[in-house]
């Protein structure tokens, strides 16, 4: 079976499974993962989340995008202390 055929197959209970385990770096019966697989559980984890059409914000690794800043040629909005 290759990797990609492994990961058609996988059931949203494996998913959690192994992404748990890379967040702790445990398996759920608390062995230690070793870094070959915190490896291949993570790409595991990504394809997944890829092929299942997770939202981007529930994604493993998602950063919001920042607040959008002011052009330096627009001007804001003055809030004068004591008036309201």
């Amino acid at each position: 079976m290759t990797f990609a055929a492994m990961i058609e197959k996988m059931s949203p209970e494996i998913y959690t499974a192994l992404k748990s385990g890379v967040e702790l770096g445990r398996w759920p019966n608390g062995q230690a993962l070793t870094q070959e697989q915190k490896e291949i559980s993570m790409e595991a984890v990504l394809r997944y989340e890829a092929q299942s059409n997770i939202p981007e914000e529930e994604r493993v690794g998602y950063i919001a995008p920042k607040k959008k800043k002011l052009a330096t040629n627009e001007e804001a909005p003055v809030k004068i202390l004591g008036q309201e």
